[in-house]
């Protein structure tokens, strides 16, 4: 057990620590430095320790001890003595001495933070006066509300005696102190309430207890918006949270709806593997999910905050989760920036064939289809006109082309077969468009096209796309079967009018075309 001493402090003795009475014993030297040599220096050292009596009774220490931890205390609420601000007087011991003063928020008179308190105090005026004024500045020009909450935010609030005196001031040589409702002062003084200094009259008690109780009542509504936002918080934090683990960590879209957005949500992380430089790829995940839980927790713990109504030293807390943030947000900004760069530019190749002689009927048919494919995920793209499947076995990516049908007149049909592709330059660009592996062949009336193209090994996604352009003339009858009808509702990219036909609808199992409105028959 930690070694005792009994002391006596202003007739009333206490057993206290050995390292609390080394604290409580240079904390009294320094006050009595600080008032020896001051005019009715010894009455308020007196009234000093009378009042550090007063707390330590009113602590409630254990076993009756007086611990460290119940000294420091004691000075939070006193205050420390360099800020009893008590000089030698200039003008001479016969000059009243009158000590500087500050405005404060006043917690001995509030109704809601104290800020109309503290001028009422710092003026030697009625507080309700100035809660009249801001509730006419707020009810006729809305000003009063952000004057109200600026300063509510600039002042700092008198809870200790030094402060109170800054805030009361200290005339006729007097120390002013004013405690949970119990004041201290010197026998030369007395309490500047009772000396005129703040005097309030019964008719503004009760204004001020009018004030309270609408105060009481906006109070109770406040909170109950509160805690039903609080609550809104922390379930639209919560449910975002799981919603996200379960559909890119547990991979189970079905209940969370994870098409919405015309693409496969939960492959997207598999498919930067083929966008992205494999060594920043995990680093990228890592900073997407930071990005998106951070804030999620922020409004999850605003959320408590708001239902509970806590105080928390949490500013230094969230001023490291901000800048956590924002550093996040900072590198998945260069790192996307370095990846995007290799899709900065994009060349366009196209290859040309024309058909043999007229026919009144073109057949066109899939020779390599995506059914006879072993993939493992798709991610379609605007709904479904841009379809990637992924192998991770092979590590392939397959793609499918779309096929656009335009009517000519005198002209020789042909079919034209554009790829394009992106790259850190034109040439970078074009040189990766012309390895593209795609394949299409004409044998006499019949078309034969791949139902999808492939990347070389090795190569990362580019942006790729090819194009299928079938050029015929009017009248002509066209058959398609299953693998190139799907082709033919693809334009992910947006082509021209006279490209792309999108004016078109079914009647029963055909396809009517304005272009020359004939019957395009589909097997």
């Amino acid at each position: 057990m930690d070694k005792t001493i009994k002391i006596n402090l202003a007739g009333v003795l206490f057993q206290i620590e050995e390292d609390a009475y080394h604290l409580l014993r240079d904390y009294l030297q320094a006050v009595n430095l600080r008032f020896r040599n001051a005019q009715g220096g010894n009455e308020t050292i007196e009234d000093i320790e009378s009042r550090i009596a007063e707390i330590f009774q009113s602590q409630q220490s254990i076993a009756g001890v007086i611990s460290k931890e119940n000294v420091e205390a004691m000075i939070g609420i006193i205050g420390k003595p360099e800020d009893f601000d008590h000089s030698e007087n200039p003008a001479g011991p016969s000059a009243p001495y009158y000590q500087k003063r500050r405005l404060y928020r006043n917690p001995d008179d509030l109704i809601i933070s104290g800020v109309c308190g503290g001028l009422g105090a710092y003026l030697n005026t009625e507080p309700v006066l100035f809660r009249i004024l801001f509730v006419l500045f707020v009810l006729f020009f809305g000003l009063g509300f952000f004057v109200y909450i600026a300063l509510w935010i600039a002042l700092p609030s008198a809870n200790t005696d030094s402060l109170r005196r800054e805030l009361y001031g200290d005339a006729n040589q007097s120390t002013h102190s004013q405690i949970n409702g119990q004041t201290s002062y010197s026998a030369t003084s007395a309490p500047l309430y009772e000396t005129g200094h703040v005097r309030k009259s019964s008719v503004g008690n009760a204004v001020n207890e009018v004030f309270r109780a609408i105060w009481r009542v906006c109070y109770i509504v406040i909170r109950i918006i509160m805690i039903i936002a609080g609550v809104a918080l922390v379930l639209t934090g919560f449910l975002t949270i799981l919603c996200f683990v379960m559909v890119f960590v547990f991979k189970y879209p079905g209940i969370y709806s994870a098409d919405v957005f015309d693409m496969h949500l939960i492959y997207i992380p598999d498919f930067l593997n083929y966008i992205a430089n494999p060594a920043v790829v995990p680093w990228i995940i890592a900073l997407i999910l930071i990005a998106i839980i951070l804030p999620l927790l922020a409004l999850i713990y605003w959320g408590v905050k708001m239902i509970f109504w806590f105080k928390a030293k949490d500013g230094v807390f969230n001023l490291i989760g901000f800048v956590l943030w924002i550093l996040t947000l900072t590198a998945l900004a260069i790192i996307l920036f370095n990846e995007g760069i290799s899709f900065t530019e994009t060349a366009r190749l196209s290859t040309r064939k024309f058909l043999p002689h007229p026919c009144d009927t073109l057949y066109l048919k899939t020779d390599k289809k995506i059914s006879e494919l072993k993939f493992d995920k798709e991610i379609s793209l605007d709904n479904e006109k841009y379809a990637v499947f992924i192998s991770d076995e092979k590590k392939e990516l397959y793609i499918r082309p779309y096929l656009n049908i335009n009517s000519v007149n005198d002209e020789v049909a042909k079919v034209e077969v554009r790829m394009s592709s992106s790259g850190r330059s034109k040439i970078v660009a074009a040189k990766k468009a012309e390895e593209l592996i795609y394949d299409y062949h004409i044998n006499g009336d019949t078309l034969f096209l791949d139902e999808y193209f492939t990347i070389p090994s090795g190569h990362k996604w580019a942006a790729d796309k090819i194009g299928i352009y079938l050029s015929v003339k009017k009248g002509t009858i066209l058959k398609f079967d299953s693998g190139s009808e799907h082709l033919l509702n693809r334009n992910p990219w947006n082509e021209s009018e006279e490209d792309y036909y999108s004016t078109r609808r079914r009647i029963g199992n055909h396809l009517w075309k304005s272009i020359d409105r004939k019957i395009i028959e589909i097997e």
